[in-house]
């Protein structure tokens, strides 16, 4: 991709230079300690960890975040004392079970606390100058990771050598350019963790709503809304929850929905409820009734029914004419229902034993009111965590195509 710069109303364009990787860095010496030796609560040194590079850190790492754990055994890495990480030093990961091999983070910010690169890992330093954050992004982008695939060994774990990713080319535009794209893709990295921390705080607060909106063992809840004082009544399962058991076949007008068509956790599907085009037997479902994944109920596959279709695989469809069809599906969500469907027979396939759940007790609002106003809060929050979760779709989407064109 070339880079534009404007000229007297005129555009000039300069071409990206290429090079070899071998050319423009150095390799550094790693240390070799296992996870057992770092902490995340004090030390003196802070250690890159591949399995972090793998699975948490980004293109670019802040050593000060908590999240990049201390060495617990200082004598240890003292000796790689001329091999601290500095700003702007690449580790690469050299091992992995999978294509991730390879996956890079720069390093950015290593003091107050001496950082070294660990077991796994290849770190480089570059003899020129780059603009911050340009190589960690270059690096995880398909163009730049596309050559490593060649050159990757092993079967069950992938790995890649020095003498390996030394053959590598790299292209960089001028460093104005590289300040450019580092600053963009940096934009959108913030946004993605904002919106990130954000859902995390809403899916916290629903989880605490979950244990405190709903009675203990007293009767009552330990957070109500104002106007509310009864105690709730004690019940079982089986007295409140129906399961619908009508079997049908889904038609081109009628939408069936299957165990992975649904997003574990979320209560939502992973595509439109239409018709598959295909005739298969389940369980007919109306608006407002709850579809639990009776199938490994820990994976918490559920689904609030918005439309009339046909549930098919390993489903309960439940009902209630006693209480309020938001509740239903609130109160399947709570710790005490999911540890009563966690009981489950069978060990390699486990299901919820519907004769252990419907002989459970619990306690439900006696006024319908209350249990409308807890459903609504939690459908709200529901919303709000699947709006956040879309804006992430987005986001994700937007980085992959400026990783996928804006380098070469």
């Amino acid at each position: 991709m070339p880079g534009h710069a404007g000229t007297g109303g005129r555009d000039v364009i300069f071409a990206w230079e290429q090079c070899k990787l071998g050319d423009v860095f150095s390799f550094l010496k790693n240390s070799t300690l296992s996870r057992s030796e770092l902490n995340y609560e004090s030390g003196k040194f802070k250690y890159i960890h591949y399995g972090d590079i793998l699975t948490k850190f980004g293109d670019i790492t802040d050593t000060r975040n908590f999240s990049v754990p201390f060495v617990t055994t200082p004598e240890k890495v003292i000796r790689l004392e001329k091999y601290f990480l500095q700003n702007g030093d690449v580790v690469i990961a050299d091992t992995a079970e999978d294509s991730m091999v390879g996956k890079v983070t720069e390093i950015q910010n290593p003091d107050p606390f001496p950082t070294v690169s660990g077991l796994h890992t290849i770190p480089i330093r570059p003899n020129k100058e780059f603009a911050a954050g340009f190589l960690g992004h270059y690096m995880n982008a398909p163009f730049y990771h596309d050559q490593l695939f060649k050159l990757m060994q092993g079967v069950k774990v992938l790995s890649l050598s020095k003498s390996a990713v030394i053959q590598t080319k790299i292209n960089s535009p001028s460093y104005c350019e590289q300040r450019l794209i580092s600053r963009m893709i940096n934009l959108i990295d913030g946004t993605i963790t904002l919106h990130e921390e954000k859902k995390r705080q809403l899916e916290r607060l629903k989880s605490a709503l979950l244990q405190k909106m709903f009675a203990d063992k007293s009767g009552y809840p330990p957070v109500r809304f104002e106007g509310f004082s009864d105690k709730w009544e004690q019940v079982k399962y089986g007295e409140i929850f129906q399961r619908r058991s009508k079997m049908g076949v889904s038609t081109p007008t009628l939408p069936s929905v299957e165990y992975d068509d649904i997003n574990p956790g979320m209560g939502t599907l992973n595509k439109e409820p239409k018709s598959k085009g295909i005739s298969k037997r389940g369980i007919y479902f109306n608006p407002g009734d709850v579809l639990f994944g009776k199938l490994r109920p820990y994976l918490k596959n559920w689904l609030f029914a918005c439309f009339e279709g046909v549930a098919v695989g390993d489903f309960w469809v439940l009902t209630s004419s006693k209480i309020d069809h938001g509740f239903t599906y609130s109160l399947i969500q709570t710790p005490g229902f999911q540890y009563i469907a966690n009981l489950s027979s069978g060990s390699k396939m486990p299901r919820s034993d519907w004769g252990l759940v419907s002989n459970a007790r619990t306690f439900i609002p006696i006024n319908h009111l209350e249990q409308e106003r807890i459903s609504s809060v939690l459908f709200g929050l529901d919303h709000a965590i699947t709006l956040y979760e879309h804006k992430l779709e987005i986001l994700n989407k937007i980085k992959s195509f400026l990783l996928q064109n804006m380098f070469i």
